[in-house]
């Protein structure tokens, strides 16, 4: 019948880690939209918890790369065909709607699943956030999940020296290796040097006269949180050097966060968040990682080993929990 509304698939919640896959109407693009059907959504870690406690009706994914099927007016640089990924639309469905100033072109050369950027966007601000000062430089990545081995990898591009990963898994240690640590460590292993905090340094000592003797040689002037948990939280900041900087990249949304705050304030440390909430600044990141990969420049591809059907949703996500099939990275294969 004419006037009738094309369907596509959707994933839906229907409670706590309960989901289904239903039929909505597809999107109509306005002036100046894309028309895009999705190939994969990437699974982010941030959802996850949502996931865990999420009412019925509430729908996730954020993460898009897809092939432009319309182009509506006034989106000039892209046409039907193009592969392109960016920010907005949503994700876990066939089809999204985008908007020019948020899309980037996804380069010839790389495999849809090495091109989600919104996860590498955030990476690249995270490392933006924390520059290398002079090259050779020394730096802690407390947690080697698929964002923690992309910093890694990111922080070798740049010129960082020791990279020291720690992690509990053994397998994420060992990929850690791969993707450019040069030292990895459970945390029942570091070095006792490796460690500021009043275990090694004892008391405070606020006379002004002194320090012990190897005050400025424990810990790291350099280090990065990526685990999303209290511990790796506590543990980075017993890591940080005095007047070090902590880059906080883990997402803690499950529940509040109790750390040392006497010991970081004792040893002056800066804390940096490095979430990215400046949408036009992120979308620019997008490109720039595309380029980046293309070019070999930031050597992180094939880091995306699960793929799961819209069916499989709720699997998937135990697997990431659980680190499942030697999980990294997910993705969802929206379409074919």
């Amino acid at each position: 019948m004419d006037g009738m509304v094309a369907s596509m698939k959707q994933i839906v919640m229907t409670g706590p880690r309960k989901s289904k896959v239903i039929d909505v109407p597809e999107p109509q693009i306005e002036r100046g939209e894309l028309l895009v059907k999705v190939t994969y959504t990437g699974m982010c870690h941030s959802e996850w918890y949502p996931w865990s406690v999420a009412r019925e009706g509430e729908t996730f994914g954020h993460e898009t790369v897809g092939v432009v099927v319309e182009a509506g007016g006034d989106t000039r640089g892209f046409k039907a065909g193009d592969r392109v990924t960016g920010l907005g639309g949503g994700g876990y469905k066939e089809y999204i709607v985008m908007t020019p100033d948020k899309t980037v072109h996804v380069p010839d050369n790389l495999k849809d699943e090495d091109a989600i950027a919104e996860p590498l966007a955030c990476l690249l601000s995270a490392a933006m956030k924390n520059p290398i000062e002079t090259l050779g430089d020394s730096i802690a990545v407390v947690g080697a999940g698929y964002m923690g081995l992309g910093i890694i990898s990111l922080f070798k591009s740049m010129g960082y020296g020791d990279i020291i990963a720690v992690d509990k898994r053994e397998a994420a240690r060992a990929n850690a290796l791969k993707f450019g640590a040069t030292k990895v460590y459970a945390p029942e292993e570091l070095p006792r040097n490796y460690l500021m905090n009043f275990d090694t340094i004892g008391a405070p000592d606020l006379t002004r006269d002194g320090h012990a003797a190897d005050f400025w040689s424990l810990g790291f002037k350099n280090v990065v949180e990526f685990t999303g948990t209290e511990d790796g939280l506590r543990l980075s900041g017993d890591l940080t050097a005095a007047h070090g900087r902590l880059g906080i990249g883990g997402y803690h949304n499950d529940s509040l966060r109790s750390i040392d705050y006497k010991l970081w304030n004792f040893k002056a440390i800066t804390t940096i968040n490095c979430h990215e909430r400046r949408i036009d600044y992120e979308a620019g990141l997008c490109q720039r990682c595309m380029m980046l990969l293309s070019r070999g420049i930031w050597k992180f591809t094939g880091v995306t080993n699960n793929i799961y059907s819209m069916e499989e949703f709720d699997r998937a996500n135990e697997d990431m929990s659980t680190h499942a099939n030697s999980f990294i990275k997910g993705a969802v294969r929206c379409s074919d």
